[in-house]
């Protein structure tokens, strides 16, 4: 734990990535000082989490908004008070969480966003973590022949992956969806640190350009392996309250889905990106 301020203070979860901001109270104004910190520490470990900031959903909105533009999820709909704040929801009955699996958030468009942020609403009394993973370090980790071998390297990412998984929550049988594609950079140089991750998921990515899936199928395989490797990651446990903000250019993220017969309701929010390098 360390102290980076007058009134914040820094807690790693994990070697990789990962980190609590405590000593702030985002239910009352923080200064752009504070939020300039904010950012310097989120920038460092990838996500951070917040404990007991139980932000209604325009504050929440408002908070995530100091840091960028919101950009609006294609497939659902955001709440009345809050369009730009959308539920993600699994419930008692619900056998199938949203986005249960290793990703980054929506890598099939073009300009993925930025960040996500999360705040918890409702909680199981067990379960419903969410696990983390860093790009940065699965890049380092890579061997310098394989590093060079992936440099020049892109690859289409899809909704369509997504459906085939049923981790899409707006899926309903018999209902067709329009599918989205992008072609992204499996090195990403991010804008800020400057520093390379890998970025490719195995809930959106489908081959290589120029290369058919089965061509694909065991160099991808190997990275979603090996991007996920647990020394790379990191586990939050949610209460209500707790927010997470998490870095889309460098950090993959999984909601643990081993609470079935039991209710959890987050809000979420993205921000816009830009175009991968």
């Amino acid at each position: 734990m360390s102290n980076v301020g007058p009134h914040l203070i820094v807690k790693p979860i994990a070697g990789a990535l990962g980190a609590e901001i405590h000593g702030v109270n985002l239910l009352s104004p923080i200064s752009d000082a504070e939020l300039a910190q904010i950012r310097e520490i989120w920038l460092q470990y990838s996500v951070v989490f917040f404990r007991d900031q139980p932000l209604p959903p325009k504050d929440f909105s408002a908070f995530a908004q100091r840091f960028g533009d919101v950009v609006h999820y294609p497939f659902l709909k955001g709440l009345d008070e809050a369009p730009e704040v959308i539920t993600v929801a699994k419930l008692e009955h619900e056998r199938v969480n949203f986005g249960g699996l290793w990703h980054t958030d929506t890598a099939y468009l073009d300009v993925p966003p930025m960040a996500t942020m999360l705040i918890a609403r409702e909680v199981p009394e067990y379960g419903g973590d969410t696990l983390f993973a860093s790009g940065y370090a699965a890049y380092d980790a890579l061997s310098e022949g394989m590093k060079r071998m992936l440099e020049p390297l892109r690859a289409i990412n899809s909704s369509s992956k997504a459906e085939k998984t049923r981790t899409r929550e707006d899926r309903k049988p018999g209902q067709e969806r329009q599918v989205l594609e992008a072609e992204h950079p499996v090195i990403r140089t991010h804008p800020e640190t400057g520093r390379k991750a890998l970025y490719v998921n195995g809930g959106h990515t489908l081959r290589f350009v120029d290369m058919t899936e089965d061509e694909s199928a065991g160099l991808l395989a190997y990275l979603f392996e090996h991007q996920t490797r647990p020394e790379f990651t990191c586990r939050f446990t949610w209460q209500p309250g707790s927010i997470a903000l998490w870095d889309n250019r460098c950090a993959l993220h999984n909601p643990v889905n081993d609470y079935h017969g039991h209710r959890r309701i987050m809000h979420r929010v993205t921000l816009a990106g830009d175009r991968p390098q």
